[in-house]
């Protein structure tokens, strides 16, 4: 990809740079965390599944591990529906955002998050992912145009 690509992609498609750079960094964002989900990071991802979920841990951080792999190159390559795409993984963030609360409410130290201020901080970011993949997927402006044309 040369320089200019990024520019030509957004002009093309009547998106600004600054969304389209936005997604394209969130894409790979998440593509890069589903890999560590399944690799490097497994066991830090396991300590962050709450106790309640009537799943085994390790096949909780294996699934999303791959949600977020197939979201990552969703966003990375699907531009045509950025929209929908927008959509899932913002419904993807909030699904997991019970999980941050958990390891908020039990104290539970994983990736040096090791205190309830460093904890409470990561929960105060989760909602900002929401409204990142929103603006940047143009999702949350695509909703607002058609509700005024109803």
């Amino acid at each position: 990809m040369t320089p200019s690509q990024p520019a030509e992609a957004a002009a093309h498609s009547g998106r600004s740079l600054p969304r389209l750079l936005g997604q394209l960094a969130l894409g790979t964002f998440l593509l890069l965390a589903g890999i560590s989900h399944l690799t490097f990071n497994r066991e830090a991802f396991q300590a962050q599944v709450p106790a309640w979920v009537p799943l085994n841990t390790d096949l909780v951080v294996v699934l999303s591990g791959i949600a977020e792999i197939t979201l990552g190159i969703a966003l990375l390559a699907l531009h045509r529906w950025r929209v929908q795409v927008g959509w899932v993984v913002a419904a993807f963030f909030v699904a997991i955002f019970p999980g941050n609360i958990s390891q908020f409410a039990t104290a539970t130290d994983s990736f040096g998050l090791n205190s309830d201020l460093s904890r409470g901080i990561r929960l105060a970011f989760q909602p900002l992912l929401v409204l990142w993949v929103l603006w940047a997927t143009g999702a949350w402006r695509a909703w607002r145009g058609s509700r005024h044309r109803e």
